[in-house]
């Protein structure tokens, strides 16, 4: 009589990225988060006023960015070379197509739609917390900072940069995680609170998470990370725009 095969649980995986599991995906942003933020801050602190009340430049600014994100991508890199197909492109789904087009108008409706249904509420019950001067002073500060051509540098920053890195890392490795071990909806649930709690900006939680629920659907759906990007880049030139028109 031949012996029953043991039950395995089932897994749903991913050409070649079957090694990416949660804990290596945690791990690597754990890792690759902390020596971003840590080179990030040393760069800033380098480099901005000594008036800790004045906004630093731009410049320095970006080269914090550049800082925070290097070892985001090297790690990023590192996983996949070594629990992947040694394709980034492939194991975090990298990847655009016509369609992806879509994700304009659905970042442009989050960030002036959607966020002001989600607020509105919040602002009602506290005028002082969540008023619309709270709300943008962070995207303020940074575009008031700019001119000139470092304008141009904090528009590639902030619309192209910003959300090409943050999909990678949130919907691209974390993500792409949690879907093959979870329930999709948990999965793209918890990304999103990750993602917005990471942040550490209270008063923007009900936003980022709103958004990393959006962008989530976005790479669910599609099983790409195209979609989600764009979205992600409109999402916030949407706000960059409504910021410099106000």
């Amino acid at each position: 009589m031949p012996k029953p095969s043991p039950q395995v649980p089932a897994v749903r995986l991913v050409d070649g990225s079957d090694g990416i599991t949660v804990g290596v995906a945690a791990a690597a942003w754990a890792i690759s988060w902390f020596v971003g933020n840590l080179l990030g801050s040393l760069v800033v602190g380098l480099f901005r006023p000594a008036d800790s009340s004045v906004t630093a430049p731009v410049w320095v600014t970006a080269l914090g960015a550049m800082a925070l994100w290097s070892p985001i991508l090297v790690g990023i890199r590192e996983v996949s070379r070594r629990y992947g197909s040694g394709s980034v492109r492939s194991d975090m789904r990298l990847s655009f197509r016509p369609i992806d087009l879509v994700g304009v108008p659905i970042g442009v409706l989050t960030q002036l739609v959607v966020l002001r249904l989600v607020y509105w509420p919040l602002e009602a019950l506290w005028p002082r917390t969540f008023s619309s001067p709270q709300l943008e002073k962070s995207a303020r500060n940074l575009y008031d900072s700019a001119d000139g051509l470092w304008l141009l540098v904090l528009i590639l920053m902030v619309v192209v940069g910003a959300p090409l890195v943050e999909e990678l890392l949130y919907r691209g490795l974390l993500q792409g995680a949690f879907v093959r071990r979870i329930d999709d909806v948990l999965a793209v649930v918890l990304v999103a609170a990750w993602f917005a709690i990471i942040h550490f900006r209270p008063v923007e939680y009900p936003g980022l998470f709103v958004i990393g629920l959006v962008l989530g659907v976005c790479a669910l759906v599609t099983r790409r990370l195209g979609m989600s990007v764009v979205a992600h880049c409109a999402f916030n030139a949407t706000g960059l725009i409504w910021v410099a028109t106000r």
